[in-house]
């Protein structure tokens, strides 16, 4: 009999070089038969053979298959997060053009994998977690792309208004990208985003009503 490979009681980033390209080279392959196939006929020896390397080789950096899929969830969320940042920064220097990009930004990255759902809806406390703190993060860099721009903003608090339009913003795009009949389309996809940025802006745009003093 074999000896069953040493298996890490955690998963590990990989510090040199040639581990990283190799475990990019992993990651590429499990993504490129998930989305083939789906997450439940992705094997550790189809992704090692695919991705050209031993199978002992991928065990010694993750423990089983769920920890490659939480590898793979990470890389994904990774990516939405770094697409978001780059269009942020490519937007026109206004707070039109910072929630303009946000919305078209954040519903491109929600539809850009059919995976994409599957690795959230099923993969148990560990991806929610990690798809929770992408969440955050682009939230973040909404905020911190528009700040610039918040002596645009008509609300009589304009840093809440600018955290409610971004929370909405997200909210609708999240929905879109759950619901069973999604937005789909470039071109319907494009209206939905820019329906969302006008909404926003709007908002921002407007005075805030008045409320008296006891409410």
């Amino acid at each position: 009999m074999s000896e069953e490979p040493q298996r890490p009681a955690v998963y590990r980033e990989p510090q040199q070089a040639r581990s990283a390209a190799t475990l990019a080279r992993v990651l590429r392959a499990a993504e490129e038969i998930a989305t083939a196939s789906g997450l439940e006929e992705m094997t550790i020896a189809g992704v090692a053979k695919r991705a050209d390397v031993a199978v002992g080789t991928i065990y010694r950096r993750f423990e089983d298959k769920e920890q490659l899929i939480t590898a793979l969830t990470g890389r994904l969320l990774e990516r939405r997060e770094e697409y978001v940042a780059e269009q942020l920064r490519a937007a026109e220097p206004s707070l039109s053009g910072v929630m303009d990009a946000y919305a078209h930004a954040l519903l491109q990255s929600f539809a850009d994998s059919s995976l994409f759902p599957e690795l959230l809806r099923t993969r148990g406390a560990r991806s929610l977690d990690r798809g929770a703190r992408t969440i955050i993060e682009l939230h973040r860099l909404l905020l911190e792309a528009a700040t610039p721009y918040i002596d645009q903003i008509r609300r009589s608090q304009p840093q809440q208004a600018l955290d409610t339009a971004a929370r909405a913003i997200l909210g609708a795009c999240f929905h879109n990208f759950v619901r069973p009949d999604p937005v789909t389309g470039e071109v319907a996809m494009r209206r939905y985003a820019d329906e969302l940025s006008d909404m926003a802006i709007a908002y921002l745009s407007t005075p805030g009503r008045r409320r008296s003093a006891d409410t």
